[in-house]
């Protein structure tokens, strides 16, 4: 007893438990020969989770079970079973949707992860998928909004019973040809599903390198985002600060400083030295106080003349000077600075006491060395000046061990 999906997508076969689950797939299977399910909607998609459809009105909140083509809308919804208990152990798991009444109408769901036990006594399992495991999988990973809303249409186009137990209901409609879709079921404001999606239509090899380049950048600010080394991959450089290059090694911070203090107030002004020589990397960020003061000094200090030297300044790229809590939020840039410095301090110290001349002490011999307890002897040993120290602080525990 099995069904076929047709899917934008692909196709999907599905075995019934219908020994198990009589009713649930006596509705399913009617609901597929009336051609219910023709262009529903996958309306909801949770990556790793389930997959959820059997919605005419695509919003998850319509639905009715085949009964009430029969009886009517007092019959819109049947009461689960639950009994035998069957559990949501892999993917591929075909279940009812509750509606919150323990009842199901025709909405169902199919699981995308393994031992989902949550969804058990909740939802009635009525089957499994069998055939198509890779159209599942391409299903659980399309992209959807914050509702979990597919951004592309995926629907079921045809449903075919490849093997049916139940006879039909008397009066039960079932149609001649599968119906032709309308307008409002194949409007549901997203990307259509035979839509081909493609960014590079319509665009210059120019436009097109620049946002492969864009891309990648933004890439590259996750990774460093994910190490630690970014507080946010969307974070911009400040605007206040400029990057001057080309410096002459003779120009100190204070004369950089004077001279661009005529457009503003400065707050800082550092030039880049190595850490061991201390020499000048001939490179500076000059931060200012107002973000205009630093425009004007971009405008007018390019390509100036500063030591016999014509130096170039652009709007600083770092956003190292910025103060953010690392990677787990506990310690800032600084505090790592400071413990990175205590640990050059200890190792330092630590090479000095290694080549420190080790002191020798003479060798004295001490001999009868001699205890009494109660009037007992109780040994005689033969020490150096160290050992009598040790000797000494372990007395108490060295008494009770040499009692003769």
């Amino acid at each position: 007893m099995a069904v076929l999906l047709e899917t934008t997508l692909g196709d999907l076969v599905i075995d019934l438990f219908t020994e198990e689950r009589p009713k649930t797939c006596l509705n399913f299977i009617k609901l597929c020969k009336i051609k219910y399910y023709n262009y529903c909607l996958i309306h909801n998609v949770q990556r790793d989770f389930i997959v959820q459809t059997g919605d005419p009105t695509g919003s998850g909140r319509g639905g009715e079970s085949v009964y009430s083509k029969l009886y009517g809308d007092q019959a819109r919804y049947f009461d689960s079973e639950k009994a035998p208990r069957i559990k949501h152990k892999k993917k591929g798991t075909v279940s009812m949707v509750n509606n919150g009444n323990d009842q199901h109408g025709s909405q169902f769901l199919i699981t995308t992860g393994e031992n989902l036990d949550y969804l058990d006594g909740v939802h009635t399992v009525f089957g499994e998928v069998t055939e198509g495991m890779d159209v599942l999988a391409k299903i659980n990973e399309t992209f959807v909004d914050k509702e979990f809303v597919p951004f592309q249409d995926i629907r079921i186009n045809h449903t075919v019973i490849l093997d049916d137990p139940f006879d039909d209901p008397p009066d039960l409609p079932v149609p001649d040809r599968s119906p032709e879709p309308t307008t409002e079921q194949l409007d549901s404001g997203r990307i259509g599903a035979d839509e081909v999606i493609d960014d590079s239509e319509g665009k210059g090899v120019e436009e097109l390198e620049e946002r492969l380049k864009e891309k990648e950048a933004k890439t590259q600010a996750i990774l460093l985002e994910m190490v630690g080394d970014l507080p946010d991959a969307e974070i911009k450089p400040p605007e206040n600060v400029l990057f001057v290059c080309k410096l002459n090694p003779v120009t100190t911070d204070e004369d950089l400083e004077i001279i661009f203090s005529r457009f503003g107030s400065i707050k800082t002004c550092e030039i880049i030295r190595d850490w061991k020589t201390g020499d000048s990397l001939c490179y500076a960020f000059i931060e200012f106080e107002k973000q205009e003061d630093c425009e004007k000094a971009y405008f007018k200090m390019d390509n100036v003349l500063i030591d016999d030297r014509r130096i170039h300044v652009d709007f600083s790229q770092s956003v190292a000077k910025i103060k953010w809590k690392g990677k787990g939020g506990k310690y800032t840039k600084d505090d790592f600075k400071a413990y990175e410095k205590d640990v050059e301090s200890r190792s330092k110290l630590a090479l000095k006491d290694q080549l420190k001349p080790k002191q020798e002490y003479p060798v004295s011999k001490h001999w009868n060395l001699i205890f009494h307890f109660e009037h007992t002897r109780v040994g005689l040993f033969e020490f150096n000046s160290e050992d009598c120290f040790i000797f000494y602080l372990f007395c108490p525990i060295l008494l009770n061990c040499f009692f003769i």
